[in-house]
């Protein structure tokens, strides 16, 4: 891969107020991975042109980056990054983008003039499965959890829906099956209807509460070949827990995943916690401001992320609404609520509406 470039001072260096421009060519070596990189019909590029505000056009195995020196020079880093990741066969999308985007940034911020940075240090976290294999942060948020995973024996994670909470979550969970480093991988999560009255539900207790963990195994089917879900629910290798059942339990070996934490009681909670055994792990994820507990009932999550601020061994990662990378719309709609919160407007509710019965 080979880069040049120039800036188109002219007036520009004469007249304040003349915005300088600088253009970039770069050439990749591998005309297929070059196509990945740019993304079907250029979109990974439209996205880029938007992030950073530059012009870029591909042709061929070549792509013209044109902005300001600064935007230019952030573009051909990105692009480089995202070049390194093709070649490690990652399948790359808008989403990572804004990634490369946000790991190319800090690059120039992490380290002072006098300092040197250390190759690699700056670069996002990654996990890696079979399937997927490596699978990198999208921005400082997600790099955070990646290294609390990997650092601490029971995490919380905590922030609005699409920040990729559940998802990384099994993917290090598959991660550490896949090396060895556990024997079992154990899914929970609070029974609660956020607001549908479901009813009874037949069959045996995995029928009963798949339709709670359908996004987890949305996020297992992500990180495992479908046969091999499956085998690990025969063997129960994975297991699925209802939350209600973990009471005496000690679980050794094994990652413990539970999700929608923030619809739990505080006895829930401590009960969930206490259940940490000899070379385990526990995820602990949910978003504090989607609480379904009966008024006055106390979240679990909320008031153990308090009485646990600072104990040894525990990681905390709080999500934020810019921290979305499902979808640019996603993210815009996340933010709309949380401004209509911040105004004092309330969502009405479907018991609330006129000719409704309660």
């Amino acid at each position: 891969m080979t880069a040049r470039g120039h800036k188109g001072r002219g007036p520009a260096s004469f007249h304040p107020g003349v915005e300088e421009e600088a253009e970039i060519i770069l050439t990749f070596d591998d005309n297929r991975l070059a196509s990945v990189v740019f993304g079907q019909f250029d979109q990974n590029l439209a996205h880029l042109e938007r992030r950073l505000h530059v012009v870029a056009t591909a042709n061929g195995n070549r792509v013209t980056v044109k902005g300001t020196p600064e935007g230019s020079e952030l573009a051909r880093r990105v692009l480089e990054s995202l070049y390194d990741q093709a070649r490690q066969g990652v399948v790359l999308s808008p989403g990572d983008v804004d990634g490369a985007v946000q790991e190319a940034s800090l690059q120039g911020t992490l380290f002072s003039s006098e300092e040197v940075p250390v190759p690699g240090l700056t670069s996002f976290d990654q996990i890696a499965t079979r399937k997927r294999g490596p699978v990198r942060a999208r921005n400082a948020a997600q790099n955070d959890y990646i290294k609390a995973l990997k650092k601490n024996e029971l995490v919380f994670a905590e922030g609005p829906a699409g920040t990729g909470k559940t998802w990384l979550a099994v993917g290090y969970a598959v991660s550490l099956l896949e090396q060895g480093q556990a024997e079992r991988l154990i899914l929970s999560r609070p029974a609660v209807e956020a607001g549908e009255r479901l009813g009874f539900l037949p069959g045996d207790m995995r029928d009963k509460v798949d339709p709670y963990l359908r996004p987890i195994y949305d996020a297992l089917y992500d990180f495992m070949e479908a046969r091999h879900v499956d085998r690990g629910l025969q063997t129960g290798m994975i297991e699925i827990a209802p939350l209600a059942f973990m009471r005496g339990r000690t679980l050794t070996k094994a990652v413990v995943l539970l999700d929608e934490a923030q619809n739990t009681t505080s006895m829930q909670m401590k009960m969930f916690l206490t259940r940490l055994g000899e070379g385990s792990r526990m995820i602990i994820t949910g978003d504090p401001t989607q609480i379904d507990l009966p008024p006055g009932q106390k979240s679990g999550l909320v008031e153990a992320t308090k009485i646990l601020d600072g104990v040894e061994g525990i990681g905390r990662v709080t999500f934020r609404e810019g921290d979305v990378v499902r979808h640019d719309l996603v993210r815009r709609i996340v933010t709309a609520y949380d401004e209509a919160t911040r105004r004092g407007e309330h969502v009405t509710t479907p018991q609330a509406l006129p000719g409704r019965r309660a």
